[in-house]
């Protein structure tokens, strides 16, 4: 799909994905749990996000595919736990987002009367429409929205400052220290809008740069904002005020702002639930499309609409399962969402340690988890902990989710899915060298140019269907030519003694070796109307002449006359290619004839247009 989205854009759906029922109604069913120290727990959750985004920052820039966090796990423990994962997440952020729907539903109750049934299914409605209409527009309604709703906050704490009341805080912990911990994976769902960004990174410019700074940004921006609003609104509440609201921060508002200021805030936390509502759909949807492109459910969900180049019916149907989500008891909802979520970001940092253990030529991360391995074993850890805590009725809910996953793979996947993963080039290392082949290292290479924005040309699309020799050894010109002949004949459909003696006639008009390490080889045939190259690496060297005696990177193009435009091109984009800075050591280096292949079509050579 197109990529639209910039860094502002990736930072205000992160940041709309969060604000809204977890600071405008989520604390008055926190504050019951830990009292006082609510403030804490929100802390620790910002924190708790941080740690864990990092591998998710890092799984994103390397393969900014729809599907996010399914995308990586798919990759790296197979298509079974792939699946598992993408309908979580799927369910975690529809149920979210049917929080945030509440949530509008029961503001607009409040204002106007109007049946929360009836707001609800036009809500939906109405945000399913925007996001088929367009991610970018649904983007900019995003960005406006969430520019107010950050002003909006910052005025609350600036204006609340002065009313809050110490002694609201004393006791700190009336409920214990565990509850602190307890109630922090409980509001954990307050950031699940991360995951967000991961799934729509296939629509974001230059992913490697803005996905991780617009996670990083906008996850410590909101953990910032909604410390100081718990604090003001703890403050500012009497505590059995505070425990009994709907609206806590409207309410809180009201005492330090007046009338106005509960208005503001209920239109702010209406707007709130508007933008988490609408990032929700957004990012939800792409993974029934993720599901779909590997063949997992069935392919008309992977549909994109022509006219406005999104994925409609993944969209109705994330727009339908969110209504069902609605019938869900509020409290049971919030641990759903927040136990899918946890074991969401526990997958993703198994997924980085899996990735980069199975050393994979072309997993290529620009953005790195520092401190590797331990920052990925403590979030594991930590999210095993608040899984824990949220207590067995989340993990039940849970495992119910997961057996429904899995019954979709047993029953309709797992006929269908024909994509390698990591663990197995991991297991490779571990068991036996011959098990994968290369098809992960291709899939990934061909996310790499569609991340840095690579065009295709001819001589890329030759260079994937060429055959590359990787030659042991060293050899005298006429040694090289008789070993090269036979498979150059196949390809061509010659006799090989007759291509043998081509090359030879050819190499005694001038020597077609371009530097000490690199030759061009070139035959001129009459017999085909086709152009072909045969790449080959040559360990020990080839003496073509007595200045270049042990040329390593032979190209050999085959071809008729009549094509001289095609074979100056070739000829151009070979000579750039190994002018790169460090061609040849890497050329030496490169592990196998399938690295060979990646080194140039990932290589950042001049592209020529096709013609």
């Amino acid at each position: 799909m197109d990529r639209k989205l910039n860094f502002l854009d990736v930072f205000s759906i992160a940041s709309g994905a969060m604000i809204s029922s977890g600071i405008f109604v989520l604390p008055a069913i926190a504050y019951g749990y830990v009292g006082s120290s609510l403030f804490i727990s929100y802390f620790i959750g910002g924190v708790i996000a941080l740690l864990g985004i990092m591998s998710v920052a890092e799984l994103s820039s390397a393969m900014p595919k729809a599907g996010g966090d399914y995308y990586f796990v798919s990759r790296s423990f197979g298509p079974l736990l792939g699946t598992v994962n993408g309908f979580l997440s799927w369910f975690a952020l529809s149920l979210k987002s049917a929080f945030a729907i509440y949530g509008l539903s029961g503001v607009l109750f409040l204002l106007t009367g109007i049946n929360m049934s009836l707001i609800a299914v036009l809500a939906t409605l109405f945000f399913v429409l925007i996001n088929i209409v367009g991610v970018k527009e649904a983007a900019l309604l995003e960005l406006i929205l969430v520019a107010f709703l950050i002003s909006i906050m910052i005025a609350y704490i600036i204006m609340g400052f002065p009313s809050v009341n110490i002694s609201r805080f004393l006791p700190l912990a009336p409920r214990g220290y565990n509850s602190i911990l307890s109630t922090a994976a409980f509001v954990f769902i307050s950031f699940g809008g991360l995951l967000k960004i991961a799934s729509v990174a296939e629509e974001v410019k230059n992913p490697g740069r803005n996905i991780p700074l617009g996670m990083f940004a906008s996850v410590v921006v909101v953990t910032i904002l909604y410390v100081l609003m718990i604090f003001v609104t703890t403050g500012v509440l009497e505590s059995a005020d505070f425990a009994s609201s709907i609206f806590p921060i409207s309410d809180a508002a009201q005492i330090f702002a007046g009338r106005p200021g509960y208005l503001i805030i209920t239109t702010a936390s209406f707007l709130a639930f508007i933008t988490t509502a609408n990032a929700g759909i957004m990012a939800a949807s792409r993974y029934p499309l993720a599901l779909s492109r590997d063949k997992l459910i069935p392919a008309s969900i992977s549909g994109v609409s022509k006219r406005f180049n999104t994925p409609v019916v993944s969209i109705v149907v994330t727009g339908l399962f969110i209504l069902l989500s609605l019938q869900i008891d509020l409290e049971i909802l919030v641990k759903s969402a927040s136990s899918v979520i946890i074991i969401a970001y526990i997958l993703s940092n198994i997924s980085v340690i899996i990735l980069r253990e199975s050393r994979l030529k072309n997993y290529r991360p620009v953005f790195k988890v520092p401190l590797y391995p331990y920052v990925p074993i403590l979030s594991i850890l930590v999210y095993l902990f608040l899984l824990v805590d949220l207590g067995m009725e989340a993990i039940e809910i849970s495992l119910v989710f997961i057996l429904v996953s899995t019954l979709v793979y047993i029953f309709y996947g797992r006929k269908r899915a024909d994509k390698e993963f990591a663990l197995l080039y991991l297991l490779k290392r571990i068991i036996d060298s011959r098990m994968p082949q290369h098809g992960l290292e291709s899939e990934l290479r061909e996310v790499i140019r569609h991340r840095e924005g690579i065009p295709d040309d001819k001589f890329d699309s030759m260079v994937r269907e060429s055959r590359v020799l990787d030659l042991e050894g060293s050899f005298t010109l006429d040694n090289f030519f008789k070993q090269i002949s036979i498979p150059l004949g196949e390809v061509v459909g010659m006799d090989s003694e007759q291509i043998e003696s081509l090359l030879k006639k050819r190499e005694n008009e001038s020597s077609t070796a371009i530097s000490s390490f690199v030759s061009i080889p070139h035959v001129i045939l009459e017999e085909t109307d086709l152009v072909h190259l045969l790449i080959v690496r040559c360990r020990g060297g080839v003496k073509f002449s007595e200045k270049e005696q042990s040329v390593k990177a032979i190209f050999l193009i085959v071809g008729n006359k009549g094509k001289r435009s095609l074979h100056l091109k070739l000829l151009a984009s070979i000579a750039t290619l190994v002018q790169e800075e460090d061609f040849e050591n890497q050329w030496i280096a490169a592990k196998n004839i399938d690295h060979v292949r990646d080194l140039i079509l990932l290589s950042g050579r001049k592209r020529f247009p096709r013609g």
